[in-house]
């Protein structure tokens, strides 16, 4: 038989180590999520302001953001946990468990959403800018007025995508001592030949990233209208 029932402890699992890992993930995508968003919209305005074509462009800032950006993209997330794990242990006294996986995925997600919104501002039709800068508009009046206001539903979609992204992030970090679902299909599943547990954790997985499209789609609608 292609999964055997008979051997499963998956039901056994369920509510004293499959759910509490359910909510260890959950948290750990939350706050890597709030953080990256909170770093990577500062990140995507100076990146935007300082663009050849922003409001205050400057060579060298633009430059030295982007090469930092693309550095810490070119790193699967799994070796980025390893090789920070000094500086995971010193922010938050450990570099193993649900809290220290949150460093290295936040520094990985920022990147990726401050990229997403970057693009997105610099998608705002230049005709509005113009139009607020006649009206004499503060650059600050015509980020959040104007640019912020304009790109909200591009900036949704691609928050959503990035959400989905490191939901799979999540479980590689599970594999080096975070914890979480990807913990408990490797060492509850796979490790156990416990075909059943595995599938149920990725089962789990993929409604996850249905709620999480669902969510994103609801949301991108009622700002389109």
């Amino acid at each position: 038989m292609f999964i055997n029932f008979s051997d499963t402890r998956l039901f056994e699992y369920l509510p004293k180590v499959i759910l509490p890992a359910l909510f260890a993930t959950l948290r750990m995508l939350f706050f890597s999520m709030i953080l990256g968003l909170v770093i990577g919209s500062i990140v995507a305005v100076v990146l935007v302001i300082t663009s050849p074509y922003g409001l205050k462009p400057n060579k060298r800032i633009y430059r030295a953001l982007g090469f930092i950006i693309n550095m810490i993209r070119s790193f699967p997330v799994i070796i980025l946990i390893v090789a920070i794990s000094p500086i995971t242990r010193i922010l938050v006294g450990t570099s193993v468990g649900e809290k220290a996986a949150i460093v290295p995925l936040t520094i990985a997600a920022f990147p990726v959403i401050a990229r997403y919104i970057e693009a997105s501002l610099l998608e705002v039709n230049k005709n509005l800018i113009l139009a607020a800068k006649s009206f004499g508009a503060s650059d600050s009046q015509i980020m959040i007025k104007v640019m912020f206001a304009e790109a909200l539903p591009s900036i949704v979609a691609g928050l959503t995508t990035t959400t989905i992204l490191f939901l799979a992030s999540t479980t590689l970090a599970g594999a080096v001592g975070a914890g979480g679902l990807g913990a408990v299909a490797l060492t509850y599943g796979y490790q156990r030949f416990d075909d059943l547990m595995m599938y149920a954790i990725v089962v789990i997985l993929f409604i996850m990233v249905l709620i999480i499209q669902g969510i994103g789609e609801l949301v991108y609608r009622k700002i389109k209208k």
